[in-house]
């Protein structure tokens, strides 16, 4: 294997398929990138077992096509410390990989490339098509309401489900729960269920741009693949039932507050100040035009502020974490917030004005 590449056509593939790559694994070849020319195309490939992503770039020049893995790290280092423009010449020398740009020159250890790891080949059963700035607003609704090694390992991850011409993505840890909707009528009359492991949302939301060109996603039966004009990423799903998260959302609410955005959130943000730093509660209290967010912690001190809200009916108090509701309000970018309330002890459903198919749920705490 031979050829020239600029240091930056190199140094992009390499950012974004180290992302999954482990860097302490049992396994010493999935610290390795796997290079390979063929043609006048370098692809690069970087796995852990539950994700691969393959990059790919034209901008070479090939001598001797071939495939090799070298310790991903040392070289995106190497890339790195570079300037900025100059041509790197890579070359295998026995059992060794040498890149040479001026008069610096580096020699690599490699491993064989028929030793790394492929996820095995897969048929998808639903294939869409949506702009990257549409994936990327379903994920950024709701991939913080992710769990984060709970027990229950489904809940480790976010849901897509495709039914009826929507594309819908939902997280939830138990106490509070994100849902973001997308209509996609190419895909009416399909239907499919999969959870994709919170590493997997984390990578593909690193990896897209936020813009109006098309992506392809394939989801399988036990995979998911995105699939872009300059990468593929591949993810295992994770094996297990995702909650009915339709039973969760409240109905038939009968108390509706709509508050400034920005206000309500500067208010819960000064409120956390002085919140219990274990259980972050803060207490509600509403009347007629008006809400009232108090915060205690264990030292007796306390914070209180009274802001103006559109509602109507009868006095009600409850409690709330407020991380999760700055959670949602941090989501959300409109100016109005409308929250659906019924009692101290039901779950409030919270909404915002324009913000079309995102909706949160947050469970009451008692204080």
């Amino acid at each position: 294997m031979q050829f020239v590449i600029n240091r930056d056509a190199l140094l992009k593939p390499l950012q974004m398929v180290s992302g999954a790559i482990e860097r302490r694994h049992n396994l010493p070849i999935l610290s390795n990138v796997l290079l390979d020319v063929s043609g006048d195309t370098l692809s690069l490939t970087g796995t852990d077992l539950e994700v691969e992503l393959v990059a790919s770039t034209v901008q070479l020049q090939v001598q001797t096509p071939g495939r090799i893995t070298v310790p991903a790290k040392k070289l995106l280092d190497i890339c790195r410390s570079l300037p900025e423009s100059s041509d790197i010449a890579v070359q295998m020398q026995g059992e060794s990989c040498i890149l040479s740009c001026g008069k610096t020159k580096f020699t690599l250890s490699t491993l064989s490339a028929a030793e790394y790891p492929n996820l095995e080949s897969w048929q998808g059963e639903v294939e869409l098509k949506l702009s990257r700035q549409q994936l990327r607003k379903l994920l950024d609704d709701t991939a913080f309401s992710m769990a984060n090694q709970d027990v229950r390992y489904y809940l480790n991850g976010l849901l897509f489900e495709v039914d009826n011409g929507t594309l819908t993505a939902v997280a939830t840890d138990g106490h509070r729960l994100a849902m973001s909707t997308l209509p996609l009528p190419a895909v009416a009359g399909q239907q499919k269920q999969i959870i994709i492991p919170r590493k997997g949302v984390l990578e593909i939301m690193r990896l897209l741009a936020n813009d109006e060109q098309l992506v392809s996603l394939s989801l399988g039966q036990n995979h998911i693949r995105l699939s872009d004009s300059s990468f593929s990423f591949s993810s295992k799903l994770i094996d297990g039932r995702f909650p009915d998260y339709r039973r969760v959302l409240p109905r038939n609410s009968t108390k509706l507050v709509t508050a400034h955005r920005s206000v309500l959130k500067d208010a819960c943000t000064r409120a956390s100040i002085l919140s219990n730093e274990k259980y972050r509660g803060v207490r509600f209290t509403l009347s007629p035009s008006e809400l009232q967010i108090v915060a205690n912690n264990p030292e007796h001190e306390q914070a209180e502020e009274v802001i103006e809200v559109e509602y109507q009916g009868d006095n009600l108090e409850i409690g709330f974490n407020v991380g999760y509701l700055l959670d949602v309000l941090n989501s959300l970018s409109t100016d109005l917030v409308i929250l659906h309330l019924n009692d101290s002890n039901s779950s409030a459903l919270l909404e915002g004005v324009g913000n079309e198919g995102a909706a949160y749920v947050v469970m009451p705490m008692r204080l």
